[in-house]
């Protein structure tokens, strides 16, 4: 393993080359927080984070479900070696939640190495959540051999045999995607052809008038290129999304919460029950790796976002809380 001032890189590798298993082995894991939504008036927004002890009440009536990333059921090195006991913390919080969640949905990296039995201990896992469904979509550590062949063998949420997929509930239609199928460290990766053609179907029997929420691992806007932070057929996807009066769109991966409302279609990325990750861009760092901190100081480092979906207004109103403050 290579290091660079205080972040651990992976050496880069072909998505193909049995040799990126043991890069993406070598990722640490830290704690985060579920962050929960609400949908009334047809306006998706955030009511808080379950760590944070503060989460707004939903308004009478209204959807409310839960979003967790990037769990990498399977780690087992020294910066977390009870990432278990990670998310069963976060479990707990969630199942304290005063109005208990519709369902939870997971925006990827389920597993560390896609093996079948990281898969089951997930699964068997996210049973403890005690809700009706938890809803997934594969990361990039969850197709890292073999596609998605070993994570549909557990998380095949329409029966269908492919990684994308979609629901109705409490008036919304929500949409799982795949964008890691063709991951390769530093290069953008893409829905394809199939999926878009897919999606296209999936939207034409959806009144525009019906709010839409899209769960996507990777960033479905270009958040750092160079990275590969970013999906490159992303636009096309959003072409056929922006008819829609009120889109959502939450994505992991990039293990920190980010922002981008363009009209009618709000982008976030969420924070992980791993690792925290660089900046987008930070200066002299080719490749993101896990954040390394001084004991008693990642709680600053990882935090919480409320925000709140305005019906008329373009800006996010956002309200940030470390998990330990000062």
């Amino acid at each position: 393993m290579k290091t660079y001032d205080s972040i651990q890189l992976p050496p880069q590798q072909d998505t193909h080359d049995p040799h990126r298993r043991k890069a993406l082995g070598c990722l640490a894991a830290w704690t985060g927080a579920a962050v929960v939504w609400t949908v009334a008036g047809g306006i998706p927004r955030a009511l808080g984070a379950t760590s944070d002890g503060k989460t707004a009440a939903a308004a009478p009536n209204a959807l409310t479900f839960v979003q967790i990333s990037d769990t990498h059921i399977g780690f087992k090195k020294d910066a977390n070696p009870d990432v278990v006991g990670s998310l069963r913390r976060a479990i707990a919080d969630i199942r304290a939640l005063p109005q208990a969640p519709a369902f939870v949905v997971h925006t990827g990296d389920v597993s560390h190495l896609s093996k079948a039995e990281e898969f089951g201990q997930a699964r068997e896992l996210l049973q403890e959540l005690k809700v009706d469904r938890v809803h997934t979509v594969p990361g990039e550590h969850d197709t890292i051999d073999n596609g998605l062949e070993g994570y549909l063998k557990f998380f095949d949420h329409d029966g269908k045999g492919r990684g994308w997929y979609s629901f109705d509930q409490g008036g919304v239609h929500f949409v799982g995607l795949t964008n890691t199928l063709n991951f390769k460290m530093g290069t953008m990766t893409s829905l394809g052809d199939e999926q878009l053609a897919w999606l296209k179907t999936d939207l034409a029997g959806v009144s525009h008038s019906t709010p839409v929420v899209v769960l996507a691992h990777i960033p479905m806007w270009t958040v750092w290129e160079p990275w590969g932070w970013g999906t490159a057929d992303a636009a096309q996807a959003l072409a056929l999304l922006r008819p829609f009066g009120s889109v959502t769109v939450l994505n992991g991966h990039i293990h920190q919460v980010l922002q981008k409302v363009e009209g009618n279609v709000a982008l976030h990325t969420a924070m992980s029950l791993a690792y925290p990750l660089p900046t987008p861009g930070q200066a002299g760092i080719g490749e993101p790796g896990p954040l390394k901190v001084p004991a008693g100081e990642l709680g600053k480092l990882l935090g919480t976002r409320q925000l709140n979906l305005v019906r008329g207004r373009r800006e996010l109103a956002l309200i940030d809380r470390p998990l330990e403050r000062g």
